[in-house]
């Protein structure tokens, strides 16, 4: 916990929002030549480009370790205490792809803020938090289970390794009457990895996805995984995927006095639209 500061609990809280890197797609159509070989064959049905949205919602709760403005505390932060205080927080995946290559963007900002009480005197404290990653796929794997989605797509298992850039940046800011002081930290973290789609019927679907990043660029280090269980219907008029799992991001940054040693983890919602 961090009793000793109360504002390092507000800091850390308004990144529980974190980032879901969603990145995913519907299943796209079935192969042709430039598509990975396939253990079966499939309908010779042309690839299609699709682009999908997907807006989401994480609750992710925080531990580990935090300092700003010369403090450094102990990160306990559930979710409930983010959600209490959030001015404005948005949350969303964009991908276009044609099943056989891809690019997404993932972005999050998070404004949290709070009045603390400090001996007998008020302070305001509050923290944005904004989280983009940019990134590529390229499928290298696909096999026909047989049976189609109610898409109208084949049920396929897939393997898709990705590449891309996450970036983070966090701004504090603490007020006392009319004095007011923020501090920023900004940085940019490489990252590779690997995703997984299975089609398990013809509506439920499971998708997993790893990557590991920082490599001293940015964060010493940086770990991100995650599993999602997809139900396919349709809303709005467009083929949609709801989707219910959990996601777990570690982030070792230093630089001075700031420190963000903190594993963000919690459960997943959101919907995949397809167009």
């Amino acid at each position: 916990m961090i009793p000793a500061f109360p504002f390092l609990r507000r800091v850390a809280a308004a990144a529980s929002f974190g980032l879901l890197a969603s990145t995913t797609t519907l299943p796209a159509s079935a192969a042709d030549l430039s598509a990975p070989k396939t253990d079966q064959a499939s309908p010779a049905v042309p690839r299609e480009w699709t682009l999908s949205v997907s807006p989401y919602l994480w609750a992710a709760s925080l531990n580990g370790d935090a300092g700003a403005f010369g403090f450094q505390r102990s990160v306990d932060v559930p979710f409930r205490d983010t959600l209490k205080n959030l001015n404005a927080g948005v949350m969303g995946n964009i991908e276009i792809g044609n099943g056989v290559f891809g690019a997404y963007l993932n972005g999050q900002y998070v404004d949290v803020s709070s009045d603390e009480r400090l001996g007998r005197y008020d302070f305001g404290v509050g923290m944005r938090s904004t989280l983009v990653a940019v990134g590529a796929y390229y499928r290298v794997y696909e096999a026909a289970l047989g049976g189609s989605t109610v898409n109208g797509t084949p049920r396929i298992f897939a393997l898709e390794p990705t590449a891309g850039v996450r970036w983070s940046r966090m701004t504090g800011r603490l007020g006392f009457g009319s004095f007011h002081i923020s501090h920023s930290e900004g940085w940019l973290d490489p990252y590779l990895g690997m995703r997984a789609q299975l089609d398990l019927t013809d509506r439920w679907n499971l998708m997993l996805e790893g990557d590991v990043g920082g490599f001293g660029a940015g964060t010493r280090l940086s770990l991100n995984g995650q599993a999602y269980l997809g139900y396919r219907t349709e809303l709005l008029g467009r083929p949609t995927i709801l989707r219910a799992g959990y996601r777990a991001l570690y982030q070792d940054y230093r630089d001075g006095s700031f420190q963000w040693k903190v594993t963000q983890h919690g459960p997943i919602i959101g919907a995949t639209f397809q167009f």
